[in-house]
Parts: C-alpha cells; structure tokens; sequence
C-alpha cells in the first residue's frame, strides 16, 4: 500500500460534489460555492477534513439524478478559501487521489454523501515503461515550446518535471484541453502505461503540426488558455 493510499485509507465516507468536469490528482481547480446545499458542505468541512470529492456529472447526458454506483471521482482538498458578503465563497481545490462511488450514505445532509474506495495504478517498473515516460515528457516539452511561440511568448512556458511515470502522466494530461470523455478515462485508468499510450499518441498527431506552425507564424493571439492549458 502506497503512503497515499494509507493516509486516505480510513476516509470511507465522502461528501460528493457532482459537477460536469474532471479532475485529476495535482491539478488545481478553482471553485465559485453559491448553491445552499454547497455553502453547507463547506461550512461542514471546516469543522472536520477539509476534503470533498469531485465527480463527473453530466445530467442532460446521463439521464440520471446523481452520478451511478462505479462512476470514478477525485478526492479534492481545499486549499483556500475566500467567503463573500452574499454568503457564497470562491475556493482553490486540489486533486490529491482517486475514487469508486460504491453507494450513497444517508446522512440527512442536503448534499451527497458517497461510500468510497480510493484506488491508485497497478504496480508497473522496467525499463519500457522508464523509457515511455522520457518519450512522453520530451514529446511535451516540444509541444508546450511549440505552443509558447505561437502565443507571442506571452504568460509561461509550461514546465513539468520529469516525476515518475504515474505522476507525470496526470501533469502532462492536466496541462492539455481535454474533452470530458478522454479525460474521464485518464482519471478511470488504473494503468500508468495505457495513460502514457494514450498521451504518446496525442502527442505524435500535434507536435509536428504545431512546430511548423510555430515556425510559420512567430506571433499569434493567443486563445486565452496558454497560460495554463493546451488545447489539441
């Protein structure tokens, strides 16, 4: 069992935070809290664990009230906080681990609260999986260079540290734009290596396009995301 998952290991009741959007481990997500139910769950957080979890959620799509039994999640912990006069407040939230909702807890609580089991990758080493992840990151380090010179070298240029495998494969698919649907089966995954396959392939279609891009056009608008994201 990883530190991690030891520190979270007693945690088995969750509140839930359904929202159309996924987040990974150590990626940042700002909040705005305004709906009743929400503004409760964080005052209830701050007499406890200051940790929420965040759950794909599309309504419309789903057909559904709630997310479903199995519906993978994120344990976000709450950073800061700023409460405003109208009762609401803005937080900053981080991803730390990753979660199955195995059923709904009934606690009289106006928000969900969710039976969960924290989960984190099989266990892969060797040199293949080494030696995938150097190829992703330097893949990512042309793409994000790319990607600066065509904003107009405007904000800053990303930078990821060449973690371990698991780590890095959430930092370089945090740094991208991706639609909920990739992005859901990055956080779903339980294998670093078909992570790393699936953002080797990303890669592979952008990085020539984007250079030659780059060398064509030294300055461009930047699309408002450059600073913190990539869109492909």
């Amino acid at each position: 069992m990883s530190e991690l998952l030891e520190k979270f290991r007693t945690i088995k009741h969750l509140p839930l935070f359904p929202l159309p959007l996924v987040l990974l481990p150590n990626e940042l997500l700002p909040l705005h809290i305004f709906e009743p139910r929400y503004r409760q769950m964080m005052k209830d957080l701050e007499s406890g664990q200051n940790y929420f979890g965040i759950t794909l959620f599309e309504p419309e799509e789903s057909g559904f009230s709630r997310p479903v039994a199995g519906t993978a999640g994120c344990l976000a912990e709450v950073r800061e906080s700023h409460p405003l006069p109208d009762g609401a407040s803005n937080i900053l939230s981080m991803g730390i681990i990753r979660y199955r909702l195995i059923d709904y807890i009934d606690a009289g609580e106006p928000y969900f609260i969710g039976d969960v089991e924290f989960f984190e990758d099989q266990e892969e080493s060797g040199e293949k999986l080494d030696s995938l992840a150097d190829d992703v990151h330097e893949l990512f380090k042309r793409v994000a260079k790319a990607a600066f010179q065509l904003s107009g070298s405007r904000g800053k240029l990303p930078d990821i540290p060449n973690t371990n495998p698991q780590d890095l494969s959430f930092l370089i698919a945090t740094a991208f734009n991706l639609d909920n649907t990739l992005k859901y089966q990055m956080l779903e995954t339980d294998s670093t290596s078909d992570r790393l396959n699936k953002l080797h392939e990303i890669l592979v279609h952008t990085v020539d396009k984007m250079e030659e891009s780059a060398k064509i056009q030294k300055v461009a608008a930047t699309n408002g995301h450059t600073e913190k994201k990539i869109d492909i």
